[in-house]
C-alpha cells in the first residue's frame, strides 16, 4: 500500500486544515515477452579485476591491443560467463580500494560562473508540507493547456479526506479548480513564495493543485515540478 502522509494547506478562502496526501497507483506496465511467457532478467560476469584496463596495461604493456586479438588475456575462463545472483554495492576509494566505513561527505558551494565558492558539512534542509505554516493557496491560476506546456512535473500526489469536514473542504477547492478548467500554485513560507519541500533534503519544488469533480467525487491532485520550459533566446552577434 502506498504511504499516507499529512499535508497542512489553506484554501481559496484562507482557512487552512491538515489533510493527507499519499502517491497516486500506477497502472501495471505492459507485460514483456511473448504472450503467456514472462521475461526473465539474468546477470553474468563479464569480467575480473585482471582482465581490467589497468591490469592489462601493467601486464601486457601500454598498447596491449595485439595481445587481446591473439589470447584474449582479459578472459578468466573459469569465472567470465557465469551467472550472478544477489550481490552488493560497496564503496571505493579514487585507489580503487574497498571502503570499510561510509566516506565523509562535503558539500561543494558553487557560484553561477561555475567556480567553488565554499566547502562545508551538509545542511539538512527541513520538509515544509506539514509545518505551523500552511502552504498557501497564492491564487495564480494556470490554465491546464498552459502547465502542460510550460513546466515538466516529475510527480504527481493526491490528497484524500478522513471525515466529513475534511471531505468538504476539499470538495469545494476541487470544485473551483474543476470550474476554472485551472491549476493553482501553492508556495510554502510565511509569504507562498517558497518551493515546497517534501521530505527532510527532499527536492524543492513548485507545486500546481488541480482538480476534478464527478458528481459528488473529486479527485484533488497535487503536481511537483522543478523543471519550467522556456524558449531558447537567440545568440547575440
Amino acid at each position: 500500500m502506498p504511504t499516507v502522509r499529512k499535508i497542512h494547506l489553506t484554501n481559496a478562502d484562507g482557512r487552512d486544515a491538515t489533510v493527507q496526501f499519499t502517491t497516486s497507483k500506477p497502472e501495471k506496465p505492459p507485460s514483456k515477452g511473448l504472450p503467456g511467457q514472462d521475461v526473465q532478467f539474468r546477470r553474468y560476469l563479464a569480467t575480473t579485476e585482471s582482465g581490467l584496463h589497468e591490469a592489462l596495461q601493467a601486464r601486457e604493456g601500454q598498447d596491449y591491443a595485439q595481445a587481446l586479438i591473439q589470447g584474449d588475456p582479459e578472459v578468466d575462463l573459469e569465472l567470465v560467463g557465469r551467472g550472478l545472483g544477489e550481490t552488493h554495492v560497496v564503496q571505493l576509494s579514487a585507489r580503487g580500494e574497498v571502503l570499510y566505513a561510509a566516506p565523509e561527505v562535503v558539500e561543494i558551494i558553487l557560484g553561477p560562473d561555475g567556480t567553488e565558492r565554499e566547502r562545508r558539512a551538509p545542511v539538512d534542509t527541513p520538509s515544509n508540507v506539514n509545518d505551523e505554516l500552511p502552504l498557501r493557496w497564492t491564487g495564480r491560476l494556470l490554465s491546464k493547456s498552459q502547465a502542460v506546456r510550460k513546466f515538466v512535473f516529475h510527480r504527481s500526489l493526491q490528497l484524500r479526506h478522513t471525515d466529513g469536514l475534511s471531505y468538504d473542504y476539499l470538495f469545494n477547492m476541487a470544485q473551483v479548480l474543476d470550474e476554472a478548467d485551472s491549476l493553482v500554485l501553492l508556495g510554502a513560507g510565511p509569504k507562498g513564495r517558497d518551493p515546497l519541500i517534501l521530505a527532510v533534503n527532499g527536492r524543492p519544488s513548485r507545486g500546481f493543485l488541480e482538480g476534478r469533480v464527478d458528481g459528488q467525487r473529486y479527485k484533488l491532485l497535487l503536481h511537483l515540478s522543478d523543471m519550467e520550459l522556456k524558449i531558447p533566446t537567440e545568440a547575440g552577434p
